[in-house]
Parts: C-alpha cells; structure tokens; sequence
C-alpha cells in the first residue's frame, strides 16, 4: 500500500521485476473460493461476469477477499456500456479482461473508457474503494490507476487478426489473451485445438496470430495468458518467457495436492529461467 492507501497491482509490480504471475480462473462466485486460492499461493483471481449468473454484489464481495490477501483480482467483464469496465476498477479489481475485441476502434474505445487523461477519459469518480473513498487526491488516485490497473483484451474472432498488431500498439493495453475455444467456434471448427491449420486454410493473417500462438510480445506487450495442464507443459512455458500463466478453472482447486504440486513447479521454474 502506497503512502495514499492505494493499493498497487501485485500482477504488475512481479512482471514489471522480470517475474512471472499466476492467475486462476474462478467460475463459483463465493468469497471462500477465493480465499481458498489466496491461501493455495496464486497471485491473481479471475472472477467473471461474461458467462454465468454472477452480480456485481457477489464480486465485489469476493475483490474484498482477495485483497485480505494481497492478491490480485482481475475481472472478466460484460461487452456492454462504459460503466461495465470501470464499476470493477471502483470495487478495487487490479484489471479488467474485456472479451470478443472485433477491431482497433473497439480496442480504442475501450482505452478510452478505462483509462484517465492522458491516455483515455474514463469518467472520474474517486468516492469508491479503489479511491479511497474520496481520501486519495483527485490527480494522485488518477495517476495510480493509469499505472497500478491493468487491461486486457480477449482476441478470440477471425475478423481482429488482420489488425491485430495495431491493436497493440495502443497505449493503455497491457496484454493481449488468445481465447482458442470461441475462435475455434468462429471458424467452424468447436473443440478443436489444432487451430493454426484451419485459419491459414482461411487465409487470414498469420504474422500476428503466429505471435499469439508462440506467445511471443507485440509491440512490447506482456505476454498472452497461457493455460498449463500439466508439469511438462508449465515447463515449456516458462521456457518461452510467458509472463502470466492461467490455471485450470476455480473448481479444481479444491484438489490441493495438484494446486500445490502445480505451484512448487511454477515456482522452481520461475526461478531457474530468471537465473
């Protein structure tokens, strides 16, 4: 916590030092589970509100219990209005993942909407948890959150590709998320993880999705998010520099032998590629 009482993102501050960040999606929407994760040693939740029945009352309950822990939340969002991005970042959520990016005007729309000046106009309130409750200086709590929130944008249509390294040379993004199963749907081809084959059949652009598919950066962007199913896979992962890795959904958590053999391995191998 800053000398504002602003807390600062624990994803950012461990990538920004060359660390890599856990995150664990949660689709049950009980405060519990999170702190069960908290506990299980995860750097960040993934608590979400495109798919399933979840309310703003039940997230914001589960971002209170995060934070007893120090640990992030991020919060996948509605495709709707303004208020969708930002009432997240006013229950104090560390970022926000935005889903189905179509085009760099949606990309840019986005920036605008979740950043403050001088990088987008996202209204400005500051009488929220986030704001301290209206204690935090109006320049300073604006600041804060341009540099201590993070947003990410899911690429999961066949129509973003052609433009997907312009959309990431747009301040304000900070990570771009490949979601293999919509656009495995998009094209045609539902449960199919061997993706790359049919979009090239497509002919659509592979420059920027070979960039996704490796996990490689645009334009200085951290890297996607990657889901590791096994010890070999986490393995590679770490090997190509992934700097944020997504566990399997919150439901398996509660299997504590693997969470915690998944985390000592995350660990060592966080280690070892940093040496």
């Amino acid at each position: 916590m800053n000398e504002f009482g602003f807390r600062p993102s624990r994803v950012l501050q461990k990538i920004r030092s060359g660390g890599v960040a856990s995150c664990v999606k949660l689709n049950l929407g009980d405060p519990r589970v999170v702190e069960i994760a908290a506990l299980s040693g995860f750097d960040c939740v993934w608590l979400d509100m495109e798919h399933g029945p979840n309310t703003f009352h039940e997230i914001e309950n589960q971002i209170r219990a995060a934070k007893i822990y120090d640990v992030d939340s991020m919060v996948r969002v509605r495709k709707g209005s303004y208020s969708d991005l930002i009432i997240p970042f006013e229950m104090d959520a560390a970022g926000i993942m935005v889903p189905h990016i179509m085009s760099v005007e949606e990309a840019r729309t986005v920036v605008r909407n979740s950043r403050f000046q001088p990088i987008g106009r996202r209204p400005l309130d500051g009488g929220y948890s986030d704001g301290g409750y209206g204690n935090i200086p109006r320049e300073e709590y604006t600041k804060l959150a341009n540099s201590e929130r993070f947003v990410i944008l899911q690429i999961e249509d066949p129509e973003s590709l052609d433009h997907l390294e312009e959309i990431a040379q747009i301040e304000g993004i900070d990570m771009l998320f490949f979601g293999r199963t919509d656009f495995g749907h998009a094209i045609g081809a539902p449960g199919q993880r061997i993706i790359k084959r049919r979009v090239d059949r497509e002919r659509l652009s592979l420059t920027a999705f070979d960039y996704l598919m490796r996990g490689e950066q645009l334009h200085k962007k951290w890297r996607k998010n990657r889901s590791p199913q096994t010890a070999a896979e986490l393995d590679a992962l770490v090997t190509e520099a992934v700097t944020f890795l997504d566990s399997l959904a919150g439901e398996y958590i509660v299997a504590e032998e693997w969470t915690k053999n998944f985390l000592t391995n995350w660990r060592r191998e966080s280690v070892t590629h940093k040496e």
